[in-house]
């Protein structure tokens, strides 16, 4: 298993921008594809964008898209996600996830991942 810690959450305003992170350690991070969820109050984890090994494939759900743009370094076994344009639908708990996962593959149902962290609260304020 990897262990994964995120940072970077807080309070920000409707429009703003906030980038998380996501540390890995344990295991060898390049060996994983990566995702993002997240978890508003009252409402089911939902999934937000996934990174493929290397970083050249990625995606996104569809109310996030043009917004947020996952990424990682490999080198500093770290994952993140620059949310740009934020609004208070936006208002969750976000989650990091690692899959083991061979070549280019990456996931974006949360039963392709093992590994999760605690999670980082974003508020956004209208």
């Amino acid at each position: 298993q990897v262990q994964l810690v995120e940072s970077g959450g807080g309070l920000v305003q409707a429009g703003g921008s906030l980038r998380l992170s996501c540390a890995a350690s344990g295991r060898t991070f390049s060996y994983y594809a990566m995702g993002w969820f997240r978890q508003a109050p009252g409402k089911e984890r939902e999934f937000v964008a996934a990174v493929s090994r290397s970083g050249v494939r990625t995606n996104y759900a569809d109310s996030v898209k043009g917004r947020f743009t996952i990424s990682r370094d490999n080198a500093k076994n770290t994952l993140y996600l620059q949310m740009n344009s934020l609004k208070p639908e936006d208002t969750a708990v976000y989650t990091c996830a690692a899959g083991y996962a061979s070549g280019s593959d990456y996931y974006t149902s949360a039963s392709g991942f093992g590994s999760w962290g605690q999670g980082t609260q974003v508020t956004v304020s209208s």
